[in-house]
């Protein structure tokens, strides 16, 4: 029975010895091969590639070793975790012989001898690693391996090239753990990145409200600053034209002309005609002085402040302002019996108008 934790299957091809040459005398080594010669049962010496002699009887060739690269498969095992997860693994060992003496010597069976070193330096490695480093760093495992190989291997004369862990494989339920794991984590990063989006999103729309409050904020200001600074240039431009007019006039009063003066009284009798004109009008409210009662002298003497405007002037002005102000209409709509009554205050207030401008002619 073979030990626990090894296989039964057959032994590989490698590991059997291969059949001797026979002493012929004449031998013809191949490149890359040493033959280990004895005579009567003792080493005599190693034959190099080529023409090489025997002595009959005498001379045996007890050992043919390669000293090309040997690829050895490992058989696969069981090795247990830090963690205490069982792992089935196997893999395949390469290996040069640079000794063929001690590979002859030193061991009995150098190829069988560093399998099984191997097996169990693969086992002592896993054990000092969890499930996750074993399988993140099976490259420095690879390299932990061979470095302990070499270090037994030295004294049988063989080398040890690289070591690969070829497969690994876990109980199901630990497969199907990391299968849920491996999902949970990329549910999570996806989540992740999604929240991203929404908060990046999220700024990215908030940034632009802000700017375009900002932009909102500065033209609303630029154009309050532009119809301030029209409202100041045509305050300027009409102070200006009004100043230009006042100084017009009065240069025209200081040098006498006649016609201006003229003029001057006939507009203030006009605006003042034009003011006692809206009177009869409803809805209006107003400021009157005391002698209300004889309205025509009151307008009358208005309009001679200047002493320029004639009485004719004066009554033809009046009474068209107030024939104008008798043909407009009420404000409002009402029962035609309402707006009879306004047409007859309104003649009432016409004819006592006219009274007093023929009363104060009378008087002049």
């Amino acid at each position: 029975m073979p030990p626990a934790g090894f296989s039964s299957s057959p032994m590989p091809s490698y590991f059997q010895k291969p059949r001797l040459p026979a002493n012929t005398v004449v031998r013809f080594v191949p490149q890359q091969t040493a033959w280990i010669v004895e005579r009567m049962g003792k080493f005599n010496r190693i034959l190099e590639p080529g023409l090489a002699l025997l002595v009959p009887f005498l001379d045996r060739i007890a050992y043919v070793k390669s000293l090309k690269e040997v690829a050895i498969e490992i058989p696969s095992q069981s090795a247990i975790t830090a963690d205490n997860v069982t792992l089935d693994l196997d893999g395949v060992l390469f290996t040069r012989v640079f000794d063929a003496y001690k590979a002859s010597y030193g061991v009995e069976d150098a190829e069988y001898a560093i399998s099984q070193l191997a097996q169990t330096t693969m086992r002592s490695e896993i054990g000092q690693l969890s499930l996750d480093h074993v399988l993140k760093e099976r490259a420095a495992l690879n390299t932990n391996i061979t470095a302990a190989i070499n270090d037994a291997a030295e004294a049988w004369g063989v080398t040890c090239l690289r070591y690969e862990i070829r497969d690994i494989h876990a109980p199901a339920a630990v497969v199907e753990a990391m299968h849920r794991q491996v999902t949970a984590e990329r549910s999570k990063r996806a989540e992740i990145l999604d929240s991203e989006g929404q908060r990046q999103s999220a700024i990215n729309i908030a940034e632009g409200k802000k700017q375009s409050v900002i932009l909102a904020s500065e033209a609303l200001r630029a154009e309050r600053i532009n119809e301030a600074d029209g409202e100041a240039e045509a305050i300027l431009l009409k102070a200006r034209a009004t100043a230009q007019g006042i100084d017009a006039v009065a240069r025209s009063i200081h040098e006498g002309a006649e016609g201006a003066t003229g003029a001057i009284s006939l507009s203030v009798a006009e605006k003042y005609v034009e003011s006692f004109g809206r009177l009869a009008k409803e809805g209006t409210a107003i400021v009157v002085p005391g002698n209300v009662g004889d309205i025509g002298s009151m307008i009358a003497t208005g309009l001679s402040v200047y002493g320029k405007v004639s009485q004719a002037q004066a009554g033809s002005m009046a009474k068209a302002a107030l024939e104008s102000s008798t043909m407009e209409q009420p404000a409002t709509g009402g029962p035609q019996s309402a707006e009879d009554a306004v047409s007859a205050r309104r003649r009432a207030m016409k004819e006592t108008v006219l009274d007093g401008f023929d009363k104060t002619a009378a008087k002049k």
